[in-house]
């Protein structure tokens, strides 16, 4: 595993990671029933740490100052672990309850706490092992707030261990995204549940529950959302076959 190895200096690819990071923690973890009977999905074990620390470390790494975690399904014990597990972040809950509101509508709610500069935005569920430089910092270091509205880190279809899908984007040369999977077909990337976003997108949204997709959408039709390719391994870990599996892989990561 990668604690065997002798820590190198790695490259900085330079760019401005983003002070604030929004992490998306109060989903319902159907699809990973049933250990989510008892638990929320980010706090799920995997490979020795529940997938929500693996993501507070990458943050760290990465220099994340403050986090706004939303927070519904077994909120109480999303809070405790926050505040006996997480250090050197400044946690601010977003608190959804009452009522669950999807993706976009948990930016919309989180809008006020974000801020008004761009903003990391990370699945609580997500893990990923770096390639040759810290992915965060790298896609800091794509991001240009001149031409882009969403900046999405994706993986190669044939790299999304465990994803059970068949693709999301369309980029061309420039990594800008051209299209979403047409039915029946094979997208070359997946969309890996990191992404970066200009709080312009947040704007006209609908009443209630709604999915991100709204805004990406958008951005698409405006020529303002872009992909970039991840460097490092990626896993989906949807369910709880894919936990094994996951753990299989990192062994030799």
């Amino acid at each position: 595993m990668t604690a065997k190895r002798t820590l190198a200096i790695r490259p900085d690819p330079g760019g401005t990671v983003p002070d604030t990071a929004m992490v998306m923690a109060a989903g319902l973890g159907k699809r990973m029933r049933p250990l989510t009977a008892t638990r929320p999905k980010p706090l799920i074990p995997v490979a020795g740490k529940a997938l929500l620390d693996h993501v507070f470390d990458r943050l760290r790494a990465a220099g994340i100052k403050r986090a706004v975690v939303n927070v519904h399904y077994l909120a109480d014990a999303l809070e405790a672990h926050l505040k006996s597990h997480v250090k050197d972040v400044e946690i601010i809950v977003s608190d959804e309850r009452d009522r669950l509101m999807e993706t976009g509508g948990g930016l919309v709610k989180a809008r006020e706490m974000i801020g008004d500069q761009p903003f990391l935005c990370v699945n609580a569920d997500n893990l990923w092992i770096d390639g040759p430089a810290d992915t965060i910092k790298l896609l800091a270091s794509r991001w240009d707030d001149a031409t882009m509205d969403a900046l999405l880190l994706v993986v190669p279809y044939a790299r999304a261990h465990n994803h059970p899908g068949r693709g999301d984007f369309h980029l061309d040369a420039q990594g800008k995204i051209t299209g979403r999977r047409k039915p029946g077909r094979v997208a070359p990337f997946v969309y890996t549940g990191v992404q970066i976003l200009s709080p312009r997108v947040i704007r006209d949204w609908p009443e209630g529950p709604f999915s991100t997709n709204l805004f990406w959408d958008r951005a698409i039709e405006a020529g303002r959302a872009y992909g970039f390719v991840h460097q490092g391994l990626w896993f989906d870990v949807g369910s709880p076959p894919a936990i094994a599996k996951t753990e299989a892989l990192l062994i030799d990561a």
